[in-house]
């Protein structure tokens, strides 16, 4: 057992015999106790040990039953992969084929992709034969897929050490506020809010852990903001991590008087790009929020701003289990918690792992992001653009739900957008690239723009699983829209 898993599980153990009366999670199927999340999860792990060995593929909704499975399986040794609710079913079965699954749990609405799999439904799992499948890194304690922009989804195995560096970390980062209650808004199958919870338990706080549906999020973009911010309130939560959507939602809600800040201490955000503005706007409504950065391939999250090491637009100094560098190209180079390699590939052997984010860091140590190196385009003066920056600025404004941004070889920049509601007029989105435009160099403005005729979306091609536009698929399904004359 790595001796970061000894040191988790002796500090919830710690917990248990200290905080008796503290809960460590509350879900829609019940609240336990440290002491009884222990005793979940020792259940689980015998169950898991009488089973052949093998990689156990979880996919089941967030609360308690799949916290306890996901901490038997690192609590066994065991290698588990999680199946994203936004993926689709040709994702989940690549999932599975690829990780060799040999046991799965979920819940009923898979029953025939599962059996399509060759997998049979026992007491406790859905279990198969072991099929000829790529073998696993040594030391792999879970597989994160990420779909990147292109392709199938990428199993990026990670070691338990290097995960649990990472929960130590977060806990040590939030410590100064001490919040005591936190809850999980995204699902555990990302990388992110898995660790988030990990720290969160570290810390002797209450993790809660509800079904998206009951939080207001469907898919990967699909959010009641309404029933989101009602749990907020009555979980009263003191800390949670969000993308910059969430976060958007849940500034604005502030702004218009529809909800306090109430308990919450700490606020993570981190996932994409946030833009400026965005956290200006937090800021100025008092919300304790802290921008972060981090991959899958370096276990998630790398830096964060933090209370009393914050600087405004970065994404914070390292934490302390891994050192950055910037290399002469201008790339992001990290070191300390490497993936051990991709499912299918050879294992990773170097220090150093190229990132493809452009930055740099400051005298201080802050790093600053410019960008995907893969993703710049370079107008026809000459000007190397970042869309990703440009898109930030155009949908964090509260009109635009989507945009893409293209000027390649092109002396003007041109962007595809949807509105947040699809009933704005062309005045209000006009109004809103104007903005955008005011916070950006000349070269980077957007000069003219389109009106998407239906949203980007992961079954047209149009987006991966995580919410990221396929560049290349919008370029190829949009070609007459972007030749055509503005709307202006």
């Amino acid at each position: 057992m790595p001796h970061e898993v000894q040191a988790f599980f002796e500090t919830l153990q710690a917990h248990a015999r200290h905080l008796p009366e503290q809960l460590a999670v509350q879900g829609a199927t019940g609240n336990f106790n440290f002491a009884q999340l222990l005793n979940e999860v020792s259940l689980r792990e015998t169950w898991l040990g009488d089973q052949p060995p093998g990689t156990l593929a979880l996919a089941l909704e967030n609360g308690p039953e799949a916290l306890f499975w996901d901490l038997a399986a690192l609590r066994a040794g065991r290698p588990s992969v999680w199946l994203p609710p936004f993926f689709s079913a040709a994702q989940r079965r690549h999932c599975l084929v690829q990780s060799d699954a040999r046991l799965v749990l979920a819940d009923d609405r898979l029953v025939e992709e599962l059996r399509a799999c060759g997998f049979t439904q026992g007491p406790r799992f859905w279990a198969r034969q072991a099929q000829q499948a790529n073998a696993l890194p040594p030391g792999t304690g879970k597989i994160t897929y990420t779909s990147g922009s292109t392709g199938a989804p990428k199993g990026v195995c990670l070691g338990a050490g290097a995960m649990l560096r990472v929960a130590f970390a977060l806990e040590a980062a939030s410590r100064a506020m001490a919040p005591r209650r936190y809850l999980a808004v995204l699902p555990l199958a990302v990388l992110l809010e898995n660790l988030g919870v990990y720290a969160a338990l570290l810390a002797g706080a209450s993790v809660g852990l509800y079904p998206q549906a009951q939080l207001g999020i469907g898919g990967a973009s699909q959010v009641d903001f309404k029933r989101l911010l009602g749990t907020l309130a009555l979980f009263e939560a003191q800390s949670l991590i969000l993308v910059p959507q969430l976060l958007l939602g849940l500034v604005t809600a502030i702004e218009r008087g529809l909800m306090q800040i109430g308990a919450l201490r700490f606020v993570a955000v981190g996932g994409a790009r946030v833009d400026h503005s965005l956290l200006a706007r937090a800021a100025a409504v008092g919300l304790p929020v802290y921008e972060g950065y981090g991959l899958s391939e370096c276990a998630s999250v790398v830096c964060l701003n933090r209370p009393g090491a914050t600087r405004a637009g970065s994404v914070g100094r390292p934490l302390p289990h891994v050192q950055v560098r910037i290399a002469e190209d201008g790339e992001v180079l990290v070191a300390g918690s490497a993936l051990l390699g991709y499912l299918g590939d050879p294992p990773f052997t170097g220090t150093w792992w190229p990132t493809g984010d452009l930055g740099h860091l400051d005298a201080d140590g802050y790093l600053f992001l410019a960008g995907r190196k893969k993703h710049q385009f370079i107008t026809s003066f000459g000007r190397n653009v970042n869309p990703e920056w440009v898109e930030a600025a155009l949908t964090q404004g509260g009109v635009i739900a989507q945009a893409f941004v293209h000027g390649e070889a092109q002396p003007t920049n041109l962007a595809l957008l949807w509105p947040l509601d699809p009933q704005a007029s062309d005045a209000q989105l006009e109004q809103a690239v104007a903005l955008a435009n005011r916070g950006l160099p000349d070269y980077a403005q957007v000069h003219a723009w389109q009106r998407l005729p239906e949203p980007l979306c992961v079954a047209a091609g149009t987006l991966t699983a995580n919410g990221r536009p396929r560049r290349d698929a919008i370029l190829h399904h949009y070609r007459t829209l972007l030749s055509a004359n503005p709307p202006q």
